[in-house]
Parts: structure tokens; sequence; C-alpha cells
């Protein structure tokens, strides 16, 4: 009894962090707030606003400006070698999150089905295929916060010295969602694997009592 009471409880948490973690990667996917620049240079008169901060897709400069991310527009023929394998690093966030995305509505379907059929091996497999796709996300943030730091890097080859002082770069809120949503896939897989767990001592339970009533 105790068993079919956690049950419930259980696969219900499990649900509401799959479908979280979900809208929270969505929403670190389509904003533009994973690395900000902010620029505060004394005494300076210009009109235009030196801070920006970018997203997977797109760079904001300025209040009103933004530019498609050098990797969707570049030409790789007149990249170094430097240029073009941050080209690579970021074309491989842009194919990873987006594909953790698609695959956390699969999961989440499997995992509905499995929970209503409370069956340990589904169940089992859900929490694993969850587990999965927050490798997915981790992998696809680690390498974003490398590509960021190698193409700081980059930026300070180029930059006098004397101007890094009134730069202040920061990874955004964006990127802080995108951790959360992983921490969640990975609260996911380990509720169904509880569920799971609960589910097959309830059937070795239910065995026993029917074997002692014989």
């Amino acid at each position: 009894m105790g068993c079919t009471m956690k049950y419930g409880p259980v696969v219900l948490s499990a649900g509401l962090t799959g479908l979280l973690s979900f809208c929270l990667l969505a929403v670190a996917i389509g904003t533009d707030y994973w690395y900000i620049i902010d620029v505060n240079k004394p005494n300076y008169t210009g009109s235009d606003d030196l801070s920006s901060h970018s997203g997977l897709w797109r760079i904001i400069e300025g209040a009103n400006w933004s530019s498609v991310t050098p990797s969707f527009t570049a030409n790789m023929s007149n990249l170094t070698e430097a240029e073009r394998h941050l080209v690579g690093l970021h074309k491989v966030v842009v194919i990873l999150l987006p594909l953790s995305l698609v695959l956390l509505v699969f999961g989440w379907i499997f995992g509905l089905v499995s929970s209503l059929a409370s069956s340990p091996k589904l169940l089992a497999a859900s929490a694993s295929y969850f587990l999965l796709c927050s490798l997915f996300t981790l992998s696809g943030v680690s390498v974003y916060i490398k590509y960021s730091n190698q193409a700081m890097e980059e930026f300070q080859r180029t930059v006098a010295p004397e101007n890094l002082v009134y730069v202040n770069v920061s990874f955004g809120w964006s990127l802080a969602t995108a951790w959360l949503s992983y921490s969640l896939e990975v609260a996911t897989g380990l509720l169904l694997m509880l569920a799971a767990r609960i589910t097959q001592m309830k059937g070795h339970y239910d065995s026993g009592v029917a074997i002692a009533m014989l």
C-alpha cells in the first residue's frame, strides 16, 4: 500500500520536471542573453552603445541593431584556422541544443505512456532516455562555454590591453536557464528511475501476498 501511495506523486513530479525542463530549454535557445559584453568607456561621447549581448542565433549591439552570428554568414575560405575552429564549435552548439529540445518532446510522451502503464521496464527506459537527453544539453552548454572563452581569447589578441580595462564580459541568464533545464532533465530521469523501483517493489510485494494466501 505504501508503494502505491508513493507512486502517484513521484510520476507526477517527473512529469512536471520534464515539462519544465523543456520550457526552460526552449526559452534559453530562443533568447539572446547567453553572453554579455558591457563596455564602460570613460569620456565616451558617441551616440552608439558599445555594449552588446548575444544568443545562439544573433548578436544584439547597442539598443536596436542586431546581426546574425558569424557562424551562419562567414566565408570559410577567408577565415584563419582559429576562426574556423570557433565556427565549428558554434555549429556544434546550434545542433546539440535544438536536438535535445526535440528529444525532450518524445521523452515526455514516452514517460507519460510508461507512467500510465506502470511498467518497471518502460519506466527505466524512459529514465535512461531523459538522462541521455541531459547529456546532449550538458554537451551543448559545455561546448558553448568553450566557444565563448576561445572567442574572447581571440578578441583579446586583436584589442589593445588598455581598452580591455573598460570591457566586462559575463555569461547571461539564458545560459543559466539552460543549466537549470539540464538539472531538471537529470531530476526527471532519477524520478522515473525511482518510479520504476517502486513499481518493481510493489510487484514483488503483490506476488508475496498471493503466495502467502495460497
